[in-house]
């Protein structure tokens, strides 16, 4: 375990970006945080180097993405309906099972050395969906867990007419974590009838608008999210800007 633990976190706004490009990134950061790790290995701890920790923002245009304990068959489209769409599609390397992305939904990429911070990666699960929960509190929307379900869903009490409101899948290896989660703030729920979300078909989607009946600022929206993961994760973030690290 690396003994210089580094609580401090690069925040990252990318903006709306291409998805393969936005993966393409964390894979980059999630690979020189496992290099750093490797190395401290074979190295006495006084000499040991400390772990950068990031979180990423962005939205992304119209995709699909599959995590790999996903089902094909729960993407509705063929590829021609796709282009028609709009949409791209990825088989990804996170867990879960399909999902979609697109603009107005805001996209959370923590890419962290769970070494720096706790290494339970249920609790980093609990711990991401806390934070949606407490940032929808702030919008007066009621919002929490279903048993046996990942995610943060509405009428998770009595689930007359449950429906998922962020979704999550991530991947982690050594205690480095990638991918994250997916809120949904004014995006477009139409392309959520193309898929059958996380494999789940008897349950449905929704969005802080669809909530509120109004829009909402996604900047907004990440500017309150923000707080309350450097709350409750005990973070401080340091402002990067994002082309400091990548050309787009």
């Amino acid at each position: 375990m690396n003994n210089i633990l580094n609580k401090k976190v690069r925040f990252i706004d990318l903006g709306l970006i291409d998805y393969q490009k936005g993966w393409d990134f964390q894979e980059k950061l999630f690979a020189e945080i496992i290099d750093i790790k490797v190395k401290n290995r074979h190295l006495e701890p006084e000499t040991q180097f400390s772990t950068h920790n990031y979180l990423l923002f962005c939205q992304h245009p119209h995709v699909y993405t599959l995590g790999k304990s996903g089902k094909i068959e729960n993407l509705l489209l063929d590829q021609e309906s796709l282009s028609i769409n709009q949409a791209k599609f990825y088989k990804i390397n996170r867990g879960g099972d399909i999902t979609y992305h697109g603009p107005g939904q805001l996209v959370g990429y923590p890419i962290l050395d769970l070494e720096n911070f706790f290494t339970d990666i249920h609790r980093y699960m609990r711990f991401l969906e806390e934070c949606i929960i407490r940032t929808l509190a702030d919008y007066n929307i009621d919002a929490g867990r279903i048993e046996g379900l990942t995610g943060v869903w509405v009428d998770y009490k009595e689930q007359k007419n449950p429906r998922k409101i962020c979704a999550m899948g991530v991947k982690s290896s050594r205690w480095v974590t990638m991918h994250g989660f997916a809120l949904n703030v004014n995006t477009d729920l139409n392309y959520f009838n193309n898929i059958i979300p996380c494999g789940i078909d008897d349950k449905a989607v929704t969005s802080i608008a669809l909530e509120l009946g109004r829009l909402i600022e996604v900047e907004e929206v990440a500017d309150k999210l923000k707080r309350h993961i450097s709350e409750l994760f005990g973070m401080e973030f340091e402002l990067s800007p994002v082309t400091d690290f990548i050309d787009i």
